[in-house]
């Protein structure tokens, strides 16, 4: 329920046009102080204004509005209990599809857990369980890894990798996790420098799979030859399930780099501070 009459609210926004530039801070803040419930207005405006420089102004108020409120989203998310990780994918997505559904998403992700149900069995080795769900993935739904864009922003947008069905390697996993926890099977990303993979981990038996491969199964043995070509000394936390706001922050580093080499600055320090929001002083690993 806005407080101000449409009257008043087109004063201000007419006084988007004054080139003054206190006047325009002023009306702004104004404007901004009402919060998400002008939303809707300002796009009628938009659309009766030909004014150029007014529109852009309209554009950028809308844009702080929503991005105050993912922000806000964000934090409320970080500090809760469970930190799901489908809704932190879908915080992230918002970013650039604002009007985006968490209902949607999960509609989608059960559709293919459905889908995977369907041909899934419980009396086999997990070996075979994750064929099965490898085959249902990318055999059959055809998920695969956006090789000719690896840096397009949409592949760390849930939504964008649900459509399209093409995704980096972080959030292919992140498709194969969900659907895979549906199923009650114990598979976890591992959060691996350059590299983001998933573990089958369950008393003791545990291997490793990379999504971006398909079907790629590789022991310890393997994480250490990596780990090895790259100079870096062991740690536990290679070879171990990383937590949901690893994930999280995970991507929204990849974001940032694909922002980056798009030259779009000012998106990737936006999305940084996404990132400070769930990071503090942890830098983690790109």
């Amino acid at each position: 329920m806005l407080s101000m009459n449409d009257r008043e609210l087109k004063a201000l926004v007419a006084l988007l046009d004054d080139e003054d530039y206190e006047i325009l801070n002023h009306v702004e803040e104004r404007l901004i102080s009402y919060g998400n419930p002008i939303i809707p207005f300002l796009e009628q405006e938009w659309e009766k204004n030909f004014n150029p420089n007014v529109q852009r102004r309209i554009e950028d108020l809308i844009h702080t509005l929503q991005f105050d409120s993912l922000k806000e989203r964000l934090d409320k998310w970080y500090h809760s209990d469970e930190q799901d990780l489908l809704e932190g994918m879908w915080i992230i997505a918002t970013y650039q599809y604002p009007d985006l559904a968490l209902n949607s998403i999960q509609k989608e992700i059960e559709q293919i857990y459905y889908d995977t149900w369907l041909e899934f069995k419980t009396d086999v080795h997990p070996y075979d369980q994750v064929r099965i769900l490898n085959s249902v993935l990318f055999n059959k739904l055809k998920f695969r890894a956006n090789t000719k864009n690896f840096h397009s922003p949409a592949n760390s947008m849930i939504n964008r990798v649900l459509e399209t069905k093409k995704g980096n390697p972080i959030s292919l996993c992140v498709v194969y996790m969900l659907v895979a926890q549906r199923l009650k099977l114990p598979v976890y990303g591992v959060n691996l420098p350059s590299l983001f993979i998933y573990t089958y981990k369950h008393d003791d038996i545990q291997f490793y799979i990379k999504a971006f491969s398909r079907v790629l199964f590789f022991a310890k043995q393997d994480i250490d030859n990596y780990i090895k070509q790259l100079k870096l000394p062991s740690d536990d936390m290679f070879y171990q399930p990383c937590q949901t706001i690893d994930i999280i922050r995970r991507v929204l580093r990849s974001l940032i780099l694909s922002f980056e080499k798009l030259d779009e600055f000012e998106k990737a320090d936006e999305v940084k501070q996404l990132l400070e929001i769930v990071s503090k002083d942890d830098l983690g690993l790109l």
